[in-house]
């Protein structure tokens, strides 16, 4: 049964978000500052340590809970619908996974759309994933995770290195990806009620990502990859979600290559709905369940 505080919050939330459309006008720079302007002043448990690093260019922040378990490792790609997101606006959520699964934490800025649109992003995640190669870190140390765009990217990764012949990491976990950029799966009709992503957001945000490249390219929409050989892959999704029948069929697929996979679907949960905890019941409980995968892959 769903929680009384998880009704009333994400009620709340779709209450809100549905009011807003996301058309052709919309600003990007003004969203961005929105969501640094909300999240900028928030503060990191103080049992979490953190330290800026450059990844040959790139903003990266390792974020450090107490006695890590020394050499393992969780990169982790923020989401932001491709054209938001950065170190600042996920610290704080990427401190609740370090803490949960007691790991050591990569976090980095990747290339946003429209200014920079595909290939960019996933070619920085391969980047940061190079990065640790080659400062020592091993593949079998390694778990990669991200939440929206970010668990997109985390296979798009996935896939990249595998094309790159490069050893791929010992796990990853994804929440709420979407898999297939044409968002055509039907879960964006009928969850489009009950989801709490702005209207219209999914076709504009997205675009601006694709740019003039093929939406079927796997790097682009993991969905039509190939996943033998792929690590265990840890899958989250509410049942409310737009992009539950797309984890559905990247789930179906990936299990059909023999690929370790543990699918997870959460009635009435809503989009990357784990990051929210510890506000409601469901949010702590997936996070700790995500959290334990991750460090049970490295044990």
């Amino acid at each position: 049964m769903q929680s009384f505080r998880s009704r009333l919050l994400l009620w709340a939330l779709k209450n809100r978000q549905q009011k807003k459309i996301v058309d052709e006008n919309f600003d990007v720079q003004g969203f961005r500052d929105e969501i640094d302007k909300a999240v900028g002043s928030m503060k990191l448990p103080k049992s979490v340590n953190t330290e800026n690093v450059d990844i040959n260019g790139m903003n990266g922040q390792w974020i450090t809970p107490e006695n890590p378990i020394p050499g393992k490792i969780l990169l982790y790609i923020h989401g932001g619908g491709f054209i938001s997101g950065s170190i600042v606006t996920h610290r704080m959520h990427v401190a609740k996974f370090a803490k949960g699964s007691g790991l050591k934490c990569l976090l980095f800025d990747y290339r946003l759309a429209p200014e920079h649109p595909f290939p960019a992003a996933p070619e920085d995640c391969l980047k940061a994933y190079r990065w640790l190669l080659e400062n020592g870190y091993k593949a079998d140390d390694i778990v990669v995770g991200g939440e929206s765009a970010g668990a997109t990217l985390t296979l798009s990764l996935l896939h990249l290195v595998k094309r790159e012949n490069l050893p791929l990491p010992k796990a990853a976990f994804v929440i709420s990806p979407v898999t297939d950029l044409r968002c055509l799966a039907e879960s964006f009709t009928y969850n489009a009620k009950n989801d709490i992503a702005p209207m219209n957001s999914w076709k504009v945000w997205t675009e601006m990502y694709i740019a003039d490249s093929d939406p079927t390219d796997p790097i682009l929409s993991p969905q039509f990859g190939d996943f033998d050989g792929f690590p265990p892959l840890y899958i989250c999704v509410g049942s409310h979600e737009i992009h539950l029948d797309d984890c559905r069929n990247l789930a179906e697929k990936a299990h059909d290559a023999g690929v370790n996979i543990t699918f997870t679907v959460w009635d009435n949960m809503v989009h990357a709905f784990p990051i929210m905890s510890p506000l409601f019941p469901e949010a702590k409980q997936a996070l700790a369940e995500i959290c334990e995968f991750a460090r049970k892959a490295l044990s």
